[in-house]
């Protein structure tokens, strides 16, 4: 049987989400520029926050990024297959039973977490024959992973604990970087004194939001994540990121409504008065929370348009009442993330966070990428 040609994968789409690599780009750059002569690396885990390891590490490598972060071993395995050879690949979720050889087959750096990881560590360098190199975390107040002072105390007491662990970075991680917190300050005293305790290596503290805290913040390596793909890491000003993303959906029917119908499931929107809605094809399995019920607003010919009624997994229904049957033609394709819509506000009316905005990006969309322009020639 011989297949039928399919038509254009953009003309079937449901909604289409265009990642900008020349703005993640930009963001890097800006803020490699900001923290300089400190490293600025680039934090990849959950896919590159949603936009696509394959296409974000490569046009950050061609921008001059070597050190990339991840959360997981399989994450650190999809960045290293793509990252040029030389590049440091970070692993912060420590080192699992029966994991060692694996880092050292794949060149990837474990984040060591605890006592127990620095042992395993070092067990595996004995066995190799030579010092291997690793980051150690320093918990200095979050309280999740990391040295707590106890075992920060039997560290320092017995650096032998550190023969054939080659330490590349010692690392912590700020609680409470996007706000004004005393907290930060704070950890800043108990990182510097941790370090000045144990053998000189490389330090790293801020993340995205910590950049902005000033050059004390910055040590030799800087991590940054959510800036890089335009969240705002400065939340009471204005944000010095760009945005990388945009998202459009398509609209797929229009109807006329009035007084008493309801709309969508639960019946929880009413109508008050004669108007429209439309519906587009994207839902909660695409990412579009469902927290955006009767929050949410969506841009149509340039104009906001309010998500009315519950959004479901595959569609959601906005008003349109006060635009001219011209703009709400179905086909097409309305605005739900992007210029008249940034991520940060997409999250406030979700309840939520960029962050999660981004990680939840749905996997039905037709992506283009758009790549960064050539590098300028000196």
């Amino acid at each position: 049987m011989t297949s039928a040609p399919l038509s254009d994968p953009l003309a079937r789409a449901g909604a289409v989400l265009t990642i900008d690599l020349g703005a993640v780009v930009a963001n890097w750059t800006q803020l490699r520029d900001r923290v300089a002569p400190a490293e600025c690396a680039a934090v990849v885990k959950a896919n590159a926050y949603g936009l696509g390891v394959e296409r974000v590490v490569p046009a950050l490598a061609a921008a001059g990024c070597r050190t990339f972060v991840v959360a997981q071993f399989e994450e650190a395995l999809a960045v290293r297959a793509v990252a040029p050879a030389g590049a440091r690949v970070l692993s912060l979720g420590g080192l699992p039973a029966g994991t060692a050889p694996d880092f050292t087959a794949h060149r990837i750096l474990p984040v060591l977490n605890h006592l127990g990881d620095i042992a395993a560590w070092q067990a595996h360098a004995r066995a190799q024959g030579t010092a291997l190199p690793a980051v150690v975390h320093i918990d200095t107040g979050m309280n999740r992973l990391g040295l707590g002072p106890d075992e920060l105390d039997t560290l320092v007491g017995d650096l032998s604990r550190l023969e054939g662990v080659d330490v590349r970075v010692w690392m912590t991680h700020l609680a409470c970087a996007d706000e004004d917190s005393v907290m930060n300050s704070q950890q800043l005293g108990r990182f510097r004194s941790a370090i000045g305790r144990l053998p000189t290596a490389e330090a790293s503290f801020a993340n995205s939001s910590g950049i902005f805290h000033g050059t004390a913040f910055h040590f030799d390596l800087v991590r940054p994540g959510c800036a890089l793909y335009g969240v705002n890491p400065t939340p009471a000003a204005a944000n010095p990121m760009r945005g990388t993303i945009r998202l459009d959906a398509r609209l797929l029917q229009v109807r006329n409504v009035d007084s008493p119908m309801t709309v969508g499931y639960g019946a929880t929107h009413r109508v008050a008065a004669r108007g429209k809605i439309a519906t587009i094809a994207v839902g909660y399995a695409d990412g579009y929370l469902r927290s955006l019920s009767g929050r949410g607003h969506v841009f149509v010919d340039g104009v906001a348009a309010p998500v009315v009624g519950r959004v479901s997994m595959d569609l959601v229904t906005v008003d349109v009442s006060h635009l001219p049957d011209e703009a709400v033609t179905p086909g097409g394709l309305v605005e739900l993330i992007g210029p008249n819509r940034p991520v940060d506000t997409v999250a406030s009316e979700g309840g939520t966070i960029g962050y999660e905005i981004l990680t939840s990006l749905g996997a039905r969309y037709h992506r283009v990428y758009r790549d960064p322009p050539p590098p300028e020639v000196a």
